[in-house]
């Protein structure tokens, strides 16, 4: 992903600036806002002593000003996060960062920081996990699905999201994840319980080739069923694009990128690359499985990943925990819906994913290489 990003870059589009509450940056000298808004000015007003290069510590000025919030309020970057970011950009390893790769830095580290390109991507918020076959207020956790349906809607209402996704569990009738269709194959010996005494939740192991492990489901959001539709009051935004996932019969898909033995994509990839997309906010159904397995693989994919906490409900508190354990490990975010909007535009920058969008592009300069 980020190859793409470091070839077709976007330019249009104004670049939001900060609030001039800099006075403690650079060595307690005020710095105008123009210096996260114009290049050369950033590059002049850091480069402290005027010898035509950043060092670490004038790099690390840059860092305070990044990342902060519209508040005024600074999130700290450990300085050993800030030098492996600043290693990034110093690519000839002099120990200093000249102009020419100043301006790689800028037009792909800071620009992106200051000016994101955001999707909103709805996961699985349907009638079946809701109110229907697999009402997740029965599971362990006992959440009630229906709570994420404010929040969402109301950042659908006010945040300027650049475009957004909702996503739908699309099983065929003889899914392999339906308890009720545990019989219809072959389990493998290594399967921890039988097909006569399995029941919902339970894992068997079908045997394949290959042997899959497989978390039997109640029978759930069935093609062309009321349990399939999105719930009556989640809104649709004009322009949205509708993924559909779990549509072949022999492997279940948690992520909404991939399958769960990733034989097949679907097609979010591609839709959130035709839009040049570095930030995904993901929020549904359900926290601990569709959701956290969405985030892992954007994660990975090289995206810089937020969650929206109260906007995801979940099955298994323990699981919750976990995933959200997962997400922070992998320099994803957890926020809650009042503080996307900051983020969104620009104005609320968190040190997580400007490490994160560092080390995706250490790794496709060498993947150039």
């Amino acid at each position: 992903m980020l190859i793409c990003l470091i070839n077709e870059r976007p330019e249009g589009g104004p670049l939001i600036s900060i609030k001039p509450t800099m006075s403690d940056v650079a060595n307690d000298s005020p710095v105008d806002e123009v210096c996260l808004v114009d290049m050369d000015a950033c590059y002049e007003t850091f480069d402290k002593d005027s010898d035509g290069k950043l060092s670490f510590e004038e790099f690390q000025l840059i860092c305070k000003a990044l990342f902060r919030n519209d508040k005024g309020h600074i999130y700290p970057l450990p300085e050993e996060k800030a030098r492996h970011v600043f290693q990034v950009f110093d690519k000839n390893d002099d120990g200093f960062i000249d102009k020419e790769e100043f301006t790689f830095c800028w037009n792909h580290w800071i620009k992106v920081i200051v000016r994101p390109v955001s999707a909103f991507l709805v996961v699985d918020v349907q009638n079946d996990f809701i109110s229907g076959t697999l009402n997740i207020s029965k599971c362990n956790a006992q959440q009630d699905g229906s709570e994420v349906v404010e929040p969402i809607n109301r950042l659908l209402e006010t945040v300027p999201f650049d475009c957004v996704f909702y996503s739908l569990d699309w099983h065929p009738p003889d899914h392999v994840s339906f308890i009720d269709n545990v019989h219809m194959r072959e389990l493998h010996v290594s399967s921890p319980v039988s097909a006569d005494k399995a029941q919902a939740y339970d894992t068997v192991v079908f045997a394949g080739p290959p042997p899959m492990k497989q978390r039997l489901w109640p029978r759930h959001c069935v093609q062309d069923t009321w349990g399939a539709e999105l719930h009556r009051d989640l809104k649709v935004v004009e322009g949205a694009v509708k993924v559909y996932k779990g549509t072949n019969s022999e492997v279940d898909s948690y992520s909404v990128f991939w399958d769960n033995k990733k034989l097949t994509d679907t097609n979010l990839s591609v839709q959130l690359r035709m839009r040049g997309a570095t930030d995904i906010y993901i929020c549904g159904l359900a926290y601990d499985v569709c959701v956290g397995a969405t985030m892992a693989d954007a994660l990975a994919i090289g995206y810089r990943a937020v969650l929206v906490d109260d906007a995801s409900r979940g099955v298994d508190l323990a699981d919750i925990e976990k995933t959200k354990a997962t997400i922070v490990n992998n320099h994803g975010v957890i926020v809650t819906s009042d503080q996307v909007l900051a983020m969104v535009e620009g104005r609320d920058r968190r040190p997580e994913l400007g490490y994160k969008l560092a080390m995706e592009l250490k790794n496709a300069m060498e993947e150039q290489d």
